[in-house]
């Protein structure tokens, strides 16, 4: 997304008689944020049973650069990433929910695409039981899964026991916050999300300055049901953000699975009550989650594709052909510019060595000048 379309997306989002649908729609319609923009003044031809306050308020856009040129430079210099609907690195799963932010502010390393992403939510009011839980199913994941991604709220109890269990276990984790990147909230958990930013990240649909507030929180929630695979539940009262993330996974139909509890247990009431009504899975170990999201799966392939390439086929290759097949043999879908750092061949010759393995069907280049091995 170029940095006028960026500021004037911005812009579009602080509309406040627009909706998300609405916004979605226009772009569509028109194309891009640019094209609203400098349409402005002609909606009324463009979308005649828009209600006025809305129209009026897109024909005086201009009133809210201001705010959206302070918010950019504040992005630019803070090494925040804004990722519109059709950037690369916008995360896939979210893009297809029909309540997708029209823009995210990113800061961290993890890839919001990643392979694997699971949602870990439940209860601010964590017991001894929702904390050993945690670390088990993280310890596991870890090792069934190891290129996994947990997400989660950065709130008090399950969320950042999740988190600092990731962190502690070497998975990357990215929070899910309801107001700018800015501020951290609550504040206890600065360091967690310092140490996130190096692995992992934090993300929001917030612009810096954004108070924090109630229906923040409940917003963000769909936003960690749509970027993940599942959503566990860990932990969860008979009411909660928690069942409100897992019901939206449901609707998004997303897999939900929950830790069931003793009956008479408050913060497994919730838990319970998603099972026993068939809107989550019963969970109870790392391997079973793995095994029926098909992980496990996918991890013997890659091991499987990696044992081949070396075995049955690198001797047909020259040398540095052998040293691309390895490469891309351990992880799928690099960048061209990660294969030339990790084969240590110049990018001009890597192009033409790349080319040639495609003629010779052993990869396949995909959208956004990524590669990998042909099935």
């Amino acid at each position: 997304m170029t940095e006028q379309e960026t500021l004037y997306m911005m812009a579009l989002t602080q509309v406040p008689s627009l909706s998300l649908t609405s916004l979605h729609q226009l772009v569509a319609e028109l194309g891009s944020a640019t094209a609203i923009f400098e349409n402005r003044k002609s909606l009324p031809q463009v979308k005649p049973l828009a209600s006025p306050p809305t129209l009026d308020a897109l024909a005086a856009l201009d009133s809210l650069l201001p705010r959206a040129e302070q918010e950019l430079a504040f992005c630019q210099k803070s090494n925040i990433k804004c990722l519109g609907l059709h950037d690369e690195a916008y995360p896939q799963r979210l893009r297809e929910c029909p309540d997708a932010p029209a823009l995210l502010y990113y800061l961290g390393t993890a890839d919001l695409n990643a392979r694997h992403i699971v949602s870990m939510v439940g209860t601010r009011q964590i017991t001894p039981y929702g904390k050993d839980l945690c670390q088990a199913f993280v310890r596991d994941l870890k090792s069934l899964c190891p290129d996994a991604l947990v997400l989660s709220g950065l709130a008090y109890g399950v969320d950042v026991h999740c988190h600092r269990a990731a962190l502690e276990e070497g998975l990357q984790t990215v929070g899910v916050l309801a107001h700018g990147l800015d501020q951290i909230y609550p504040r206890l958990h600065r360091e967690t999300a310092k140490r996130m930013v190096q692995q992992g990240g934090l993300l929001t649909e917030y612009m810096s300055g954004t108070p924090i507030d109630k229906r923040n929180f409940v917003q963000r929630n769909r936003i960690v049901a749509g970027m993940a695979d599942a959503v566990v539940v860990v932990e969860s009262a008979i009411k909660g953000g928690s069942l409100i993330t897992a019901n939206i996974a449901f609707s998004y139909d997303r897999q939900v699975w929950a830790f069931p509890g003793r009956l008479h247990d408050p913060y497994s009431a919730g838990c319970n009550r998603l099972i026993s009504s068939n809107y989550a899975s019963l969970l109870t170990c790392a391997e079973d989650f793995c095994r029926e999201m098909g992980w496990t799966d996918d991890l013997q392939h890659r091991q499987q594709l990696a044992e081949g390439v070396q075995q049955e086929f690198l001797a047909d290759f020259t040398d540095e052909e052998q040293r691309i097949l390895k490469a891309l043999s351990t992880d799928d879908d690099k960048q061209i510019n990660v294969l030339s750092v990790q084969t240590n061949i110049p990018m001009g010759q890597l192009s033409s060595i790349l080319f040639s393995l495609e003629m010779k069907g052993a990869v396949q280049m995909l959208a956004g000048g990524k590669y990998k091995i042909r099935r």
